[in-house]
């Protein structure tokens, strides 16, 4: 290795298809920062890349390697076999230097980004299951990916391990192929009961609460299923469901029968991958990896379950990196993003809680992935019953939709029977739901988010200071964003968010 090559990153890059995002990891695997591009155009779920993410991806250092989450000409195959590209278009596009050229203005940030020399690019499903075992604890692991299509593939099962000189190997055992895909199921339910396929699945998990899981589900599963155990459909549903698929059905009957079902598929990938593995750790990514109803089943196959906060498309910009890096990196939490710098203002947020009951923070180093986790974050009591429907009234947010809370993880038995997990992944019965009104959802379960004494941050001694105020360990933990827009980035964002809701947002 050179000494430039000692000084230098690898940048990790996923673009094009939605989510863009671009991560930064150094020689010695220490992960210097990731971000989704939305946050700095403003453009929820922007697609490309844009020239104030690269610039601070390049404030960390010169770069000597570029590694891209896909493989393009197995992207553009897929392309042409789903009818979205033809032959007139098929070079659009082909390599990151002629993306980069076309999405960047900055001649200096495209120069800086191609003086690395060659790309590296990687299959889309590896660069998931890379994502996922390179920041667990793990010396090997069942790695299972579930999403909506990667190049060809729809779900992968590998078996994971690091050799005699800590170098990630990947052996996949098992695959499901496009347009068989869990996925575009759950994107055509989702677009059937009058959503944004590819952006709204997270509403659609909101509606099941309401809805009789009986009411459609064996419907649906002639339509569309064809076995269960093999992951096949019977139709294409890249292209959606019938719009007049069970004509009538309320919205929450469909969203709850096609969430029994996905969770029966789910369930049957899990056997799979449990028996042609053997291993008690697993590591599940992929988009349909943020179903968190669905997950709330996976300590049925598993005992120890990593699940990295971001694992959908976003996310795979570290999986690039991390298969150009090649080994275990040094995952130290979610807070790799945009700083705003100051300390965590503690007492400040305190104070307007016990004024309000609801208060923004915009403090320290951004979230990478979906999910606010205390730095992005807007707060609030949990204990009111008017809370929920003023925090949506904020939002501008559907009634129904539910609220997650954040609590002491020493305490979180002690309210929530089930699975949990710093970053919001599973659901989990509340114990006291008539106590906590604000972060119970229809059925009785919450996304819950734990902070345990490790994480030396702000929100910590945050809950710790609420907890001493209030005796209650827990708040009230959502996104802090206008609606239609990203979570905030910056201090400039968190003033328009202020201004806007009238809430005060404290940095």
């Amino acid at each position: 290795m050179s000494s430039l090559d000692k000084r230098s990153n690898i940048v990790g890059i996923s673009a094009g298809f939605h989510d863009a995002a671009v991560s930064v990891v150094d020689t010695s695997g220490n992960i210097l920062f990731a971000g989704h591009s939305e946050r700095y155009s403003k453009q929820k779920n922007d697609q490309h890349l844009n020239d104030q993410l690269i610039e601070e991806a390049l404030s960390y250092g010169p770069v000597s390697q570029l590694a891209f989450y896909e493989r393009p000409w197995m992207k553009k195959l897929q392309q042409l076999i789903s009818g979205q590209v033809n032959a007139t278009n098929i070079f659009d596009n082909i390599t990151l230097a002629q993306y980069l050229r076309k999405h960047l203005s900055s001649t200096a940030s495209i120069k800086s980004l191609l003086s690395a020399g060659r790309t590296r690019y990687v299959s889309h499903h590896l660069s998931h299951a890379a994502r996922g075992f390179q920041t667990s604890t793990f010396e090997s692991a069942c790695v299972v990916v579930v999403d909506a299509l990667g190049e060809l593939d729809t779900v992968s099962i590998y078996r994971a391990w690091y050799d005699k000189k800590g170098r990630a190997k990947y052996k996949r055992l098992w695959r499901q192929k496009y347009p068989h895909s869990v996925g575009l199921f759950y994107s055509a339910l989702t677009q059937r009961v009058g959503l944004h396929p590819l952006h709204e699945e997270y509403i659609t998990m909101g509606m099941v609460a309401y809805g009789n899981i009986a009411a459609h589900t064996g419907q649906m599963y002639d339509t569309f299923i064809d076995d269960t155990d093999k992951v096949t459909f019977k139709e294409n549903l890249h292209i959606g469901m019938d719009p007049n698929f069970a004509d009538g059905a309320r919205n929450e009957d469909l969203a709850a029968s096609g969430q029994y079902l996905v969770e029966e598929i789910i369930n049957s990938i899990m056997q799979r991958a449990k028996h042609l593995t053997g291993e008690d750790n697993l590591v599940y990514s992929g988009g349909v990896a943020l179903n968190c109803s669905a997950n709330r089943n996976l300590n049925n196959y598993f005992k120890n379950i990593w699940i990295m906060p971001n694992p959908g498309d976003a996310g795979s910009s570290l999986g690039a990196a991390a298969l150009a890096y090649g080994k275990k990196l040094n995952w130290e939490g979610a807070y790799i993003g945009h700083n705003i710098p100051g300390e965590y203002p503690v007492e400040e947020i305190i104070q307007e809680l016990k004024t309000t009951g609801i208060v923004g923070v915009a403090s320290g180093r951004a979230e990478f992935g979906p999910r606010a986790l205390g730095n992005r974050s807007l707060l609030a009591d949990p204990r009111g019953s008017d809370i929920k429907d003023r925090v949506n009234a904020i939002k501008k947010r559907q009634q129904f939709r539910p609220f997650a809370p954040a609590i002491l993880e020493e305490h979180a038995r002690d309210y929530f029977r089930g699975s949990t997990g710093p970053y919001m992944q599973f659901t989990s019965e509340c114990r006291f739901p008539d106590l906590y009104p604000a972060i119970v959802h229809a059925d009785g379960t919450s996304r819950v988010q734990t902070v345990s004494h490790k994480d030396n941050t702000g929100f910590r001694k945050l809950l710790e200071r609420w907890y001493q105020e209030t005796g209650c360990p827990m708040l009230l933990n959502t996104s802090l964003n206008i609606r239609g827009e990203p979570i905030v980035n910056d201090r400039a964002d968190a003033d328009r968010f202020e201004q806007k809701y009238k809430v005060k947002v404290c940095s």
